[in-house]
């Protein structure tokens, strides 16, 4: 039997299927506890929550940074920079997940509710910056010029911190939010960000019908649109029921991680697919050398 409860505009009945951030800061008293999740280890006296998603999250920041050094090293590519600035929020977003997850930033701690508004305010900026690279590749604005970036670093900030506030003020229940409802804050979990997502994908799937030849890169897009719905299915719908059958071990939140992953895979992969790096300008540090060590060679 599949248990799971998704309320609208309310995170009473996900956080108790999947166990969240924010979970432990929403409801009247002491948060909201998931029915079933993942059990806990013992690490030098700290107790450590959700060790199968830890150690997805450091996968997800190193396969994250690979790619932000493959992003680098393609000099002459369309919108590199915005799309590394990308990645690089991401990282940044999987990074403070995982401290507050994994209970390394202790749920009781006087500090745990910034730092999970600025966690939720990092995964919308995040968005935001992802539906921004959705229009680098119409050239509205030439990709990796200085009102490039600072449009997409200074509007990230300002949707961040927006979001930040909001958070915050639902968490300390400054009117006229609260912890009981939260509908602002589930607006903008589920609905602003889905909608951003959204957005980017239908821009790029626009781009890649009218404005390229080759439509492999369509398959990337809907590689991503799979992992990304796979982990949203499987995080709040099976994640009970995932519990119960692996004993604790695994739970929704794992998976979600996971797919998440994927997803940002596919939207790295597409990226790759459609620009094309100018050879003649391009800079490889290795080649150079080689080509340095063999003319030396000739000479003498």
């Amino acid at each position: 039997m599949i248990v799971f409860k998704f309320q609208p505009f309310k995170f009473d009945g996900i956080c108790q299927t999947v166990a969240l951030s924010l979970c432990p800061l929403m409801g009247k008293f002491n948060g909201i506890e998931a029915i079933c999740y993942s059990r806990n280890v013992e690490i030098g006296g700290l107790i450590i929550f959700q060790p199968a998603t830890l150690i997805m999250n450091l996968v997800a920041i190193c396969m994250t940074a690979v790619m932000v050094y493959h992003v680098k090293t393609k000099y002459t590519a369309v919108g590199r920079k915005e799309i590394a600035m990308f990645l690089q929020l991401y990282l940044v977003t999987v990074f403070l997940e995982m401290l507050l997850v994994s209970n390394i930033i202790p749920t009781a701690s006087i500090l745990y509710p910034y730092f999970t508004a600025a966690h939720l305010g990092l995964m919308t900026s995040t968005c935001w910056c992802l539906l921004l690279n959705g229009f680098i590749g119409f050239q509205f604005i030439e990709d990796g010029s200085r009102i490039s970036l600072w449009i997409m670093r200074i509007s990230s900030f300002i949707v961040c911190l927006l979001v930040w506030i909001i958070s915050i003020f639902t968490f300390l229940n400054i009117p006229p939010f609260n912890t009981t409802t939260a509908t602002m804050v589930w607006v903008i979990y589920y609905i602003v960000n889905g909608i951003m997502i959204f957005i980017y994908t239908i821009s790029q799937i626009i781009l890649v019908v009218y404005t390229l030849d080759d439509r492999w890169p369509l398959g990337d897009i809907l590689f991503g649109i799979l992992f990304f719905t796979a982990g949203f299915i499987i995080q709040y719908v099976f994640s009970i029921t995932l519990c119960e059958e692996v004993k604790h071990y695994l739970d929704g939140l794992f998976f979600g991680t996971m797919f998440n992953l994927l997803s940002v895979m596919m939207i790295y992969k597409y990226w790759d697919s459609i620009t094309k790096e100018d050879l003649e300008f391009s800079i490889d540090s290795k080649q150079r050398t080689w080509e340095l060590e063999t003319l030396l060679l000739l000479e003498k």
